[in-house]
């Protein structure tokens, strides 16, 4: 073998080892990108139910869409309420690892941690647009992460159902006089600010509110809207509809991760996921807009509903009420302190700008 042959063969057998050197790492990096998750998702509501579990960027939505966009990859088994744990179990039993994903509002563990109401909703507090804005934006969504990590917990935005109505009412409602005594079926702060004018809130899953309400258990509740509002049955047990959205001016689906879980994925499919949450986000968002209209010119014009907005002289004792509750609760917890602040600041922002480009579009339309 000549001595220009062997440097050839030299030369070839070491640059076949530095690509091995090199190749070895992106073979290893693409085996790893082909690993599949398997997880379970827990839901907060019943089987069938639109938006909620079902739908245009409902949470069953989001599971295939993950499915999808991963390749298959992820794939999310999904489970409605009391298909694998109650109703409300959810925060704990991802936080316990026994499932890796639910689906919910992040007001129901105000029990556990009040400040997680802010990531939900706010009475007199930001529109759709605003809250978007101040999660995705505004530090929100940093703060969500931040009071979540004790628990082991990580959430994201997955869905929001816009304004939402002040609910149904068995008697007529004509002063702040009315409300006192009234057992009503009310979630998160606005609960709290019900609770001041005399109201006694009650917590209750979305398919135990007809017959609480049917039966008189309740007397007045809280839900949706009207597409939502009408599936439920809720006018057949009620027939005074009140529209103004003081309570939940806007309402935010929330995707609760475990930590861990997370934090075990590939950065590509934490994308592939918060993609698909946000795309869920705009879906359930707008479909809610497109089938609401329908859903209340029914409800008026075929079932007797009387449909209106609240007296003036409530709403504004709900606003003063709102003020000093949210500020109590502010003072009395540095968490809850820390969220609030970063919350009314941004909607302090965000209302100059909404006064000059929503409502004069809103008032002419």
């Amino acid at each position: 073998m000549t001595m220009k042959r062997r440097k050839f063969i030299g030369a070839a057998l070491a640059s076949t080892a530095v690509g091995a050197t090199i190749g070895a790492p992106a073979i290893a990096r693409a085996a790893a990108s082909q690993e599949t998750f398997n997880f379970k998702m827990t839901n907060a509501y019943p089987p069938g139910a639109p938006f909620y579990v079902q739908g245009p960027g409902s949470p069953m939505d989001f599971c295939e869409k993950v499915k999808v966009m991963s390749g298959g990859r992820i794939n999310i088994q999904h489970f409605a309420a009391g298909e694998l744990i109650p109703a409300m179990e959810g925060f704990n039993a991802v936080a316990a690892g026994t499932v890796e994903m639910n689906a919910a509002n992040a007001y129901f563990w105000a029990g556990q941690i009040p400040a997680a109401q802010y990531f939900t909703t706010v009475p007199f507090g930001m529109s759709t647009q605003g809250m978007n804005a101040w999660l995705y934006h505004g530090g929100g969504l940093e703060l969500w992460h931040e009071i979540y990590a004790e628990y082991g917990l990580i959430a994201f935005p997955m869905g929001n159902t816009g304004v939402q109505m002040t609910g149904w009412f068995r008697e007529p409602l004509e002063s702040v006089d009315d409300l006192k005594g009234l057992k009503m079926r009310i979630p998160g702060l606005a609960g709290k600010v019900y609770s001041e004018l005399g109201v006694n809130p009650v917590l209750l899953p979305g398919g135990e509110i007809f017959p609480a309400l049917e039966r008189g258990v309740i007397d007045a509740a809280e839900f949706v809207g009207p597409y939502q509002d009408r599936r439920l049955g809720l006018h057949k047990a009620a027939k005074y509809y009140y529209t103004t959205g003081w309570g939940e001016p806007t309402n935010v689906t929330e995707l609760l991760i475990n930590k861990k879980v997370w934090d075990g994925l590939p950065k590509d499919q934490q994308e592939i996921i918060k993609a698909a949450a946000a795309a869920c986000v705009t879906e359930s968002f707008t479909w809610c807009e497109a089938v609401n209209a329908d859903a209340m010119t029914d409800l008026v014009e075929n079932e007797g509903v009387i449909a209106q907005p609240l007296p003036g002289s409530i709403v504004s004792r709900l606003q003063e009420v709102t003020a000093d509750t949210l500020e109590t609760m502010a003072a009395a917890d540095p968490l809850t302190g820390k969220v609030h602040k970063s919350f009314m600041e941004f909607r302090k922002k965000h209302a100059s700008w909404a006064a000059l480009s929503e409502k004069p579009v809103l008032n002419l339309l």
